[in-house]
């Protein structure tokens, strides 16, 4: 593969050619665009995001909030429109405690995912741009055994298929909190890595019985340099382990 840069005037435009691969489609499209994930493990939900906006090939704010509190005791995770995400947001918190009020307790985070996903589907085909996930904590304040407390709904998900390997190969539901965070953190980290549209920080949220709680933001930057040295440090090990036998 080779690029080819031709210069029209004041625009220019790149070209790209693949000689050997040109008719062979790839086997799945890369999507790019924000990054966001969430995971149940005994410990409650484990919810993260980066804080990459990007507007067309710019980056609009490196420091937006991704994961909107819907309530003490529930988050959503957003992607699209900023502006689209945070009204609809507004909009499903109204609703869900004009519920709580009517009724004497919360609504289910499926029960507030399938009202987001009815309110949502009059504008199909229109540019409204809403994309969300809910987790939340259902039930009272029984432990994270009872896996019927904590849940992770779908309105509509645009997920990262970089970050899958990371989740595939390190979630089960004997996690600690710290190795939760460790894995959501490293699984946004590889997204960003390899998608230019998603990046700068990483938002973490942890749902317990007691509520979310919002883990400090971290710069992915640090990761970065963390990889860095684990790669140096396996990298003398195996050199070392070559050197003694």
């Amino acid at each position: 593969m080779y690029f080819i840069f031709e210069e029209n005037g004041p625009e220019s435009t790149f070209e790209t050619y693949n000689i050997k691969h040109s008719s062979v489609p790839l086997p799945f499209p890369m999507a790019h665009g924000t990054t966001t994930l969430a995971f149940m493990f005994q410990g409650g939900v484990m919810a993260a995001a980066d804080t990459r906006s990007s507007c067309s090939g710019l980056v609009a704010c490196p420091a937006s909030q991704k994961i909107l509190p819907i309530h003490s005791h529930l988050v959503g995770l957003t992607s699209g429109t900023s502006a689209d995400c945070a009204l609809w947001k507004r909009i499903l918190a109204r609703e869900l405690r004009l519920y709580q009020l009517r009724h004497g307790r919360r609504l289910s985070t499926s029960g507030a995912a399938k009202l987001l996903s009815h309110m949502l589907h009059p504008f199909k085909g229109t540019e409204l741009c809403v994309a969300a996930t809910l987790c939340g904590w259902d039930g009272g304040e029984t432990g994270p055994g009872n896996s019927t407390n904590a849940k992770v709904s779908l309105a509509k998900d645009e997920r990262s298929p970089y970050a899958y390997s990371i989740l595939d190969q390190g979630v089960h539901w004997g996690l600690t909190v710290d190795e939760a965070k460790s894995i959501a953190r490293e699984a946004v980290y590889r997204a960003t890595y390899r998608d230019a549209y998603s990046g700068n920080c990483v938002d973490m949220y942890h749902i317990t019985s007691k509520g979310w709680t919002r883990r400090n933001r971290e710069d992915l930057k640090e990761e970065y340099y963390r990889e860095k040295e684990r790669r140096k440090h396996e990298k003398t090990e195996r050199r070392d382990v070559a050197f003694s036998d």
